[in-house]
């Protein structure tokens, strides 16, 4: 009897952790990303197909955002160090996308069963407001750097120039554009 209790405690963690949303080990190589992770690639790919967004700035967007953990949240908010006031927001998963986002989208495009910690609907979410982020403010697909500010302003922040006063904010998509031109190139000799 405790072999076999030991065997299902055994099999319920190794259930509830790890799984397809563990990060990949090197983040900083976007060829071993897919081949530690080739339903990434697929998934992204499809993206760029169906949206038009680079597999690159895709890339260069998760890993800003949730370092390729789907289980990615915000962290917890405290009052006196202590008491707990719940998460800084709604953001969760591979895309960090805000629930209210998040429904708009699944409404949008009818992909009602669609969640967060999925790497294909979450590169499909990305793609999908980037989509629209070109249509409503021209920016560029390819254009890693801007996409990233819409992206993290929400796009009424971003025409409002809301990022022009945050200093952190403006190093983090320089970073996220390096990034992007960092993974196309790793891209192009990896698919050779």
């Amino acid at each position: 009897m405790k072999k076999y209790l030991a065997l299902g405690v055994v099999l319920a963690v190794a259930a509830c952790g790890g799984g397809p949303s563990k990060p990949p080990r090197n983040l900083d190589d976007a060829c071993a990303i897919i081949k530690e992770r080739p339903q990434y690639f697929n998934a992204m790919r499809r993206t760029e197909a169906r949206w038009g967004v680079p597999v690159a700035v895709q890339m260069a967007t998760i890993h800003q955002e949730s370092k390729f953990d789907g289980n990615a949240k915000t962290p917890q908010r405290f009052a006196l160090g202590i008491i707990p006031l719940g998460r800084q927001s709604s953001a969760y998963g591979y895309s960090q996308a805000l629930d209210g986002t998040w429904d708009e989208y699944r409404e949008d495009t009818h992909r009602f069963g669609a969640r967060r910690n999925r790497i294909s609907d979450a590169t499909d979410f990305m793609g999908w407001y980037m989509d629209g982020t070109q249509k409503k403010l021209g920016i560029s697909k390819a254009d890693a750097r801007n996409q990233y500010l819409a992206y993290h302003e929400g796009r009424g922040g971003y025409s409002r120039g809301s990022h022009r006063s945050k200093s952190w904010l403006l190093a983090v998509a320089d970073r996220v554009a390096s990034r992007a031109q960092m993974y196309e190139i790793q891209l192009q000799s990896c698919r050779r």
